[in-house]
């Protein structure tokens, strides 16, 4: 059963994504939400650290898959290898080989954003590129020669969950305690703040992009759905944690860029969206929403079709509106039309394509438990 709350999370998650994504080639301080608020601009402090809501996908994903894996087999080593593997391919293979195929049509008809770039003047060649991705080092890629190709650039963080996930079932099989898989997360947890340490304010974004500097956020979220799984709170603790727990998330969020603070930052960032995610999972019960909210739901069960996509159509915007030249009034209307277009890719893709193959593959090749009579 999907909890609603966590969807809204995703939601908020995927629009700090899609607007800090807009505001790098089409700056908002010169728009009207360019007023100063704090000495900075206000576009400012809401579009500059988008990357942070990638660290909350990170951590949504680590909880989703412990609990469900949780939820299926019991314990962890319990876990059915192929299963989970199927589940994976399941949802996120369909939704992959289109983007490659969007992407290298678009850059087959010439068109700038989709074609490879040499930000560090060396050329990647396209096939490298394409190799990358599907085998999930495409963050390694970015990090040694830069955003090689602007659509297929956001499958960084995909590398890093997938190959996290690839370790996942055989880590559940090889740590059969539960104290050794824990102890094993905390490592990882532990590792990542000095791995970004060492990697500071380096420009090739060793410090957001590799494997170790992230890993972080979905070990906190695997740790999370194993306390959840051992205990629970009152639901009116619950109640007043929430608001502390956003003020706090939303406070470090405009506290200053992330490249400045990403030494510590990313982690405290993963653990207050862990607790919100605890808290949430205390409401079993579905409640009526407000209409914003709803949006946010909406957006969240479709967080991973908008991620994978919202560049196509900021790359197509691109194409007609070059950043440069374009009007603060314009760029209010651009914002509105990515949204809105994003918005519309993204439930076509889901509605026709994604969901629909996700379920033909798990019926097709997922090993059903034997019923018991």
């Amino acid at each position: 059963m999907r909890n609603y709350k966590i969807d809204i999370l995703r939601g908020v998650s995927i629009f700090l994504v899609l607007l800090h994504h807009f505001n790098i080639p089409y700056k908002l301080n010169d728009t009207w939400l360019g007023f100063s608020i704090f000495g900075e601009p206000l576009s400012h402090l809401i579009a500059r650290n988008g990357n942070y809501g990638v660290t909350m996908f990170f951590v949504i994903s680590g909880f989703l898959i412990t609990q469900h894996t949780l939820h299926r087999d019991g314990v962890l080593s319990n876990i059915h290898i192929r299963n989970f593997y199927i589940r994976r391919i399941a949802r996120i293979v369909p939704c992959l080989l289109l983007l490659v195929a969007m992407v290298t049509l678009l850059g087959g008809m010439g068109l700038q954003p989709f074609l490879n770039q040499a930000p560090n003047a060396i050329a990647v060649p396209y096939v490298v590129t394409i190799l990358a991705a599907f085998t999930f080092w495409m963050n390694i890629l970015i990090i040694e020669y830069g955003w090689v190709n602007y659509a297929l650039g956001v499958l960084w963080s995909l590398s890093v969950e997938e190959v996290f996930y690839l370790a996942f079932p055989l880590l559940c099989l090889v740590l059969t305690k539960t104290k050794a898989f824990i102890l094993f997360l905390v490592l990882i947890i532990a590792y990542a703040p000095y791995f970004r340490a060492l990697h500071f304010g380096e420009e090739n974004g060793a410090y957001l992009y590799h494997y170790f500097s992230s890993f972080d956020g979905i070990a906190i979220g695997c740790l999370t759905a194993l306390l959840l799984h051992k205990f629970s709170m009152q639901q009116n603790a619950a109640k007043w944690m929430i608001p502390l727990l956003v003020i706090l998330m939303v406070a470090l969020y405009m506290y200053a860029p992330i490249k400045n603070v990403s030494t510590w930052s990313i982690s405290v960032f993963a653990v207050l969206t862990a607790c919100l995610v605890f808290c949430f999972s205390q409401y079993s019960k579905f409640q009526t929403l407000a209409l914003f909210s709803k949006i946010l739901v909406w957006m969240g069960q479709r967080s991973y079709e908008m991620y994978l996509f919202h560049l196509i159509i900021l790359g197509l915007i691109k194409v007609v509106y070059f950043p440069k030249t374009t009007a603060p009034d314009q760029k209010m209307l651009l914002l509105l039309i990515f949204l809105a277009g994003t918005f519309a890719l993204s439930w076509v893709i889901e509605k026709y394509y994604s969901a629909p193959l996700n379920h033909k593959i798990r019926e097709k090749w997922l090993i059903k438990k034997p019923q018991i009579d």
